[in-house]
């Protein structure tokens, strides 16, 4: 089983910004969110989240049911611009920034000794229960893997832009169909017993999980930010291989099966390439043409760890109480498991 090719259906709304604008796709007669109620809006909740995750989900797939040409609606695009602008300024005002780019990259070289983090905890104590769930969310994310990074190579040229596309042509398998680490994070769902299709775990995934996926998209599409998409690109990179290994230990500690451990060996051993030619190529050779841009890197850097450290806090704390941390009961991660009864 692979994961599908057509988009998904349109998601259930969670307030009235993601309603408006899934009735919009529906009928491009409906109400768009008015500013004021966006500039109202929690810019982490699941409103506003899913409201921008429809937006942007407009360029890659779609969704089943609604008008290619939706894409590029300019009212569409309009209320999208309010979205991006109030998620980006909390984004902004409440990421930890580093002084240089230097500084932001050497700590994220270091491993910091006794440190927690999700894949710490799956390695260590985690359930198979707890495995399905991260991967589950985590499907919004790797099956576009790539996708995005992928906006920033006509913004690049000279030795910027050949570090992307060689790190970029590995993460598309090489040219291989099936080495297409999209494709193998959707033998990793098969392994699991999860349902790999594109966008299926969408209803159930939280917030935080959406704004990861949703700031991919942000960098991604907006030139202006190619610097902090950059900067994304190598907190990615040089973070995966540790994170990757305590990963793989966990699916083989917890039977996750084969496909499942392959996905996460094979990132152990590629990323470790890519984070040499992330920091010296891609990163050393922008900021060569470009200098000016060290500090959207350095945001980049940091923006990413910010976000991805409030999905594990979410999800840690959720598991640690016992609890699921999906956002609504799904039978085919959850209560499928014998040692689990979702509560809560």
């Amino acid at each position: 089983m692979t994961a599908d090719h057509e988009g998904p259906g349109l998601p259930e709304s969670r307030g009235p910004l993601s309603a408006a604008v899934g009735a919009y796709l529906r009928d491009a007669g409906s109400p768009l969110p008015r500013d004021a109620d966006v500039h109202a809006t929690d810019p982490y909740g699941d409103d506003l989240q899913l409201a921008l995750y429809l937006c942007y989900e407009l360029h890659y797939r779609g969704f089943a049911g609604v008008d290619p040409d939706r894409e590029w609606d300019p009212a569409l695009l309009g209320t999208r611009k309010v979205l991006e602008a109030r998620f980006l300024d909390a984004l902004r005002a409440d990421t930890p920034v580093h002084e240089t780019v230097t500084d932001a990259v050497e700590e994220l070289l270091v491993e910091p000794s006794g440190g927690t983090g999700v894949s710490r905890y799956l390695r260590d104590e985690g359930r198979l229960w707890q495995v399905r769930e991260y991967a589950a969310q985590r499907s919004l994310y790797h099956l576009k893997e790539a996708d995005p990074h992928a906006w920033v190579l006509p913004r690049l040229w000279g030795r910027a832009k050949a570090g992307m596309a060689a790190v970029e042509y590995d993460e598309y398998g090489g040219g291989r169909e099936e080495r297409v680490h999209a494709r193998l994070f959707a033998d990793l769902m098969d392994d699991l017993g999860l349902n790999p299709s594109y966008g299926h775990y969408l209803d159930a995934s939280s917030p935080q999980m959406l704004a990861i996926v949703n700031l991919m998209s942000l960098l991604g599409l907006h030139r202006r930010l190619r610097g902090a998409l950059v900067g994304h690109f190598a907190a990615v990179e040089i973070t995966s291989s540790p994170g990757s290994r305590r990963l793989a230990e966990a699916m083989r500690r917890t039977g996750a099966g084969p496909a499942a451990e392959f996905f996460y060996d094979e990132h152990v051993e590629a990323d470790a390439v890519h984070e040499q030619v992330v920091r010296h190529d891609v990163i050393g050779g922008l900021l060569a043409q470009e200098p000016d841009l060290a500090d959207d890197v350095v945001f980049g850097v940091d923006v990413t760890g910010y976000l991805e450290d409030r999905f594990a806090a979410y999800l840690l704390a959720r598991w640690r109480a016992g609890r699921s941390a999906l956002r609504e009961a799904t039978p085919d991660v959850g209560l499928s498991v014998a040692d689990h009864a979702i509560s809560g």
